[in-house]
């Protein structure tokens, strides 16, 4: 049969064209196609003539088979059916016969956006993960084969309020890459999407003794502001480390903690400070006293630091949407992660006020997420001079600054003196509670519009890469015109540019 189907092929082609065909092994027309096809990673199979290896049905590349046709595929027609016998041409490269075929996963054609491979040099990755994303119409059957097939261990799930589908975590055994396992994940059709579980670290630079006695209040106007606006019943998230609710300072402000963490719940230094920085109400003042503070516990001490992942962070972002949290506070930093985008988008259009710290990496640090994110707030960090730190980062997507040198912050064994954008980024949340309670209506892009126009310009004139807009004024904030708040763009997108004049 094949022989015949060789001589009809050559007929139609050669009749068609009415040019002389070259011959040459279906083995190189395979390759070329395959090479043509510009997939990331995919070069020629190894092993054999069919792409994944085995080679078993046929000879290997480029092996020549003497009075065997060329068929160059985009010269037939897609449906076009061979001759009698029943064999019909296949857009891979073989001829379809009366043989069983070996099964293949079922190719995933409608897989959204770019691949969610890690970038070439992406360190900042738990190296033996992988995040799932899957619809929740797949059955556990289904799953059940996706893990076999793909050689995964599964280590945890969580449907998402936020995006309608269900996250899961899984161990690669073996010593394959991510890249390489999340890329042959993207083929299969059932999967929504597939990435590395991401590292992300706590923003707080360094502890030092002495008193300051809170500068950041006159700097922020935050006791005028007071006046008017307490951030009462506001519910404020903050994702981080674990908080020492029963701390003098965040008596009765704590309503409820989410442990995103297999580990035992246990209170930090940097979790606790960034909660105090937000609600404080004893010895230390916070921005909002009677904000209302959900604890989400998604970073795991490590030495000095903390550490959080993709995974851990999403199950936080999916409670705190859940408790009706009306602001999101990530004093963390961390790669460009696309699970963590599309659930903060979820969040921005739920009407959740997204802010982040700018990140401690220095002016040469390309920009860090989640402060990046279109959604989302980027806070830089100024110190008692309305100088920004040297460690603070810069770019077009900083929104405004605050205070964040040298502050006195709550801690579970009393208090201390710390730096960092993630101590900027609270003060801000802290504002925008202050701005929630006096008027429950703003939207995301109402608040950020606010926050830039009511914002005092420090360093170069106007927007600028290290100020954003300026130093946040909470008193200004709350006294922001009707005419001001009109300003934010249609659908939910900030009316402000982001542009930069640069560093001057």
């Amino acid at each position: 049969m094949r022989a015949k189907m060789n001589a009809l092929l050559c007929l139609g082609l050669a009749a068609t064209l009415g040019a002389t065909l070259t011959l040459a092994s279906p083995g190189d027309a395979l390759a070329q196609k395959y090479n043509n096809r510009g997939t990331p990673g995919m070069g020629k199979p190894s092993g054999g003539g069919y792409p994944g290896g085995g080679g078993s049905r046929g000879p290997g590349w480029g092996a020549a088979i003497p009075g065997i046709i060329m068929v160059v595929p985009h010269l037939l027609p897609r449906d076009a059916e061979a001759a009698p016998g029943g064999g019909r041409f296949i857009d891979d490269g073989d001829i379809d016969d009366d043989r069983p075929r070996r099964p293949r996963p079922p190719q995933n054609a409608a897989r959204r956006g770019p691949s969610g491979a890690p970038p070439a040099n992406e360190r900042r990755l738990v190296p033996d993960e992988v995040v799932i994303e899957l619809r929740n119409t797949v059955t556990p059957q289904q799953i059940q084969t996706l893990q076999s097939r793909h050689r995964l261990t599964r280590l945890e799930s969580q449907t998402s309020q936020l995006s309608g589908t269900t996250m899961y975590r899984w161990r690669i055994p073996d010593r394959r890459s991510v890249g390489a396992v999340v890329r042959a994940l993207e083929a299969d059709n059932i999967i929504a999407s597939a990435q590395p579980n991401y590292q992300y670290t706590l923003q707080q630079a360094a502890q030092s003794a002495g008193d300051p006695a809170q500068y950041e209040l006159a700097k922020l106007r935050l006791p005028q502001a007071h006046a008017l606006s307490r951030g009462t019943g506001v519910k404020v998230a903050v994702i981080d480390s674990g908080v020492d609710d029963a701390h003098a300072e965040l008596t009765g402000s704590v309503t409820d903690i989410y442990n995103a963490l297999a580990t035992p719940m246990a209170p930090h230094s940097h979790g606790t400070a960034i909660a105090g920085l937000i609600a404080a109400h004893g010895k230390l003042l916070g921005a909002a006293p009677n904000a209302k503070i959900l604890a989400v516990r998604a970073f795991d001490p490590n030495g000095g630091t903390a550490e959080g992942t993709t995974f851990a962070i999403l199950k936080g972002l999916d409670w705190a949407a859940a408790q009706g949290a009306r602001v999101l506070n990530m004093s963390f930093a961390g790669p460009n992660d696309p699970a963590i985008r599309r659930a903060l988008e979820a969040a921005f259009k739920k009407g959740i006020v997204l802010i982040a710290a700018a990140g401690n990496a220095g002016a040469k640090s390309p920009p860090l997420y989640p402060a990046a994110d279109v959604n989302v707030i980027a806070v830089s960090a100024t110190d008692a001079d309305d100088k920004l730190i040297e460690q603070s980062n810069r770019g077009k997507h900083i929104e405004v600054a605050a205070p964040g040198a040298q502050l006195l912050v709550a801690t579970p064994d009393g208090y201390e003196v710390s730096s960092g954008t993630s101590l900027s980024a609270a003060g801000v949340s802290g504002i925008v509670a202050l701005m929630l309670e006096r008027r429950g209506d703003l939207t995301p892009a109402q608040v950020r519009v606010i926050l830039q126009a009511s914002a005092r310009d420090l360093g170069p004139k106007g927007r600028d890469i290290m100020f954003g807009a300026g130093l946040a004024d909470a008193l200004a904030a709350l006294s922001a015109p009707d005419a001001a708040i009109a300003t934010a763009g249609p659908g939910g997108k900030p009316a402000i540019e982001r542009v930069s004049t640069g560093q001057r």
